[in-house]
């Protein structure tokens, strides 16, 4: 907004996303300037407060949008939604835990995986979330995340039809329509899909596109597209948006099985097994160099053994009264070359959403490799 560009000192933000910065943008001058970040890659732990914004790390801001009078960062290194405050100069957490994994309800207990798109309605009430590895569209309402579109870690596939069959493929970008529709840059389907929540349909308006991976109208009512393969920005034709130009695709659809784990009621030691890669050693400079983060689905799954650590071995006991769930488990390592002047730095990440059934005879071990660069 105007008001708060004048006070801030610049009219555009930029999420500088391989070096974990947002910057700003003097229209007038072309001038560039920091704002937010360390240009370290965030690797804390999660908390609800407010950062002093040029000295939070920050991980892979992906885009940005104006939403709840400040501005909201897709936050795709840890799972997130930030905020960032340009007239306090301060930035912190606004949605999901940083587990990777689809989960709805309040901001603080939402999950979410590599969001990357953001787009706000016209009125204002709604922000549009692309989240890329649930291949989901999400949006945040009165301070409580839902999902339109999408099923889920492991489900995607082209299909239109009704939003809670309808399946999509990795989606970068979402664009807000006027009429309160959102367009959708269906990446690996190389298309443009739209949904209406008016009739809660997912249709494809535009395909054969070299990896859409964002969507803006302009000033005239022309839709741009994003082609990241091709290299170009590509204008929608005429009456695409119609509802005579609008397809319904029934194309395949794809489901990544992973085999339960059959595991014992009672203890379960969870070890995370990282060997730096050759030249490298584990780094302390900035505080303990791994972090492990345990949840379950339902939560009750666990009876002790939730909850952030430093160290990549845990005790679990496994609730012997439920008989089916899914292990979330997030890991991280810090390395740094070892006796190199000006020596890289690498934060390795891993993800994993481990399905178990408790049976007897079960495991009581859980090993996971974590893998360095």
């Amino acid at each position: 907004p105007g008001q708060v560009a004048e006070v801030a000192g610049y009219d555009l933000v930029v999420a500088d996303t391989v070096n974990h910065l947002l910057r700003g943008v003097r229209l007038a001058t072309g001038e560039v300037v920091t704002i937010a970040g360390t240009g370290r890659q965030w690797r804390s732990t999660a908390d609800n407060h407010a950062h002093d914004a040029l000295s939070v790390d920050l991980s892979s801001p992906w885009d940005l949008a104006w939403y709840d009078d400040k501005i909201i960062i897709a936050m795709a290194g840890i799972h997130q939604l930030w905020w960032f405050d340009p007239i306090k100069r301060t930035a912190g957490m606004y949605a999901g835990t940083t587990v990777e994994a689809l989960r709805d309800g309040p901001l603080a207990e939402a999950w979410m995986a590599q969001p990357s798109g953001l787009s706000v309605s016209t009125d204002g009430t709604r922000l549009w979330v692309a989240d890329s590895e649930t291949s989901a569209i999400r949006y945040v309402e009165n301070g409580v995340m839902g999902t339109a579109v999408g099923q889920g870690l492991f489900d995607f596939g082209h299909v239109d039809g009704p939003a809670a069959s309808a399946l999509l493929q990795h989606p970068l970008g979402v664009c807000a329509l006027p009429d309160g529709s959102v367009l959708i840059a269906d990446t690996y389907n190389g298309a443009v899909r739209r949904f209406d929540p008016a009739t809660d349909q997912v249709s494809t308006v535009a395909d054969g596109l070299a990896e859409p991976s964002d969507l803006v109208v302009t000033l005239d009512g022309d839709v741009l597209v994003v082609e990241s393969a091709a290299h170009r920005l590509t204008r929608l034709a005429p009456g695409a948006l119609s509802a005579a130009g609008a397809n319904t695709v029934d194309g395949p659809r794809h489901r990544a099985e992973r085999k339960p784990m059959d595991v014992t009621a009672g203890e379960l030691t969870l070890d995370i097994v990282f060997t730096p890669a050759p030249g490298q050693k584990l780094d302390e400079t900035y505080g303990p160099s791994t972090r492990l983060v345990v949840s379950a689905s339902p939560p009750e799954l666990l009876v002790e053994g939730a909850g952030t650590s430093t160290e990549l071995s845990r005790r679990l006991v496994v609730n012997g009264a439920v008989t089916d769930g899914v292990l979330q488990v997030t890991a991280q390592a810090a390395t740094c070359d070892v006796d190199v002047e000006h020596a890289a730095c690498h934060l390795t990440r891993q993800d994993w959403g481990v399905p178990v059934r408790v049976v007897d005879g079960g495991t009581t071990r859980l090993a996971l490799v974590l893998r360095g660069l």
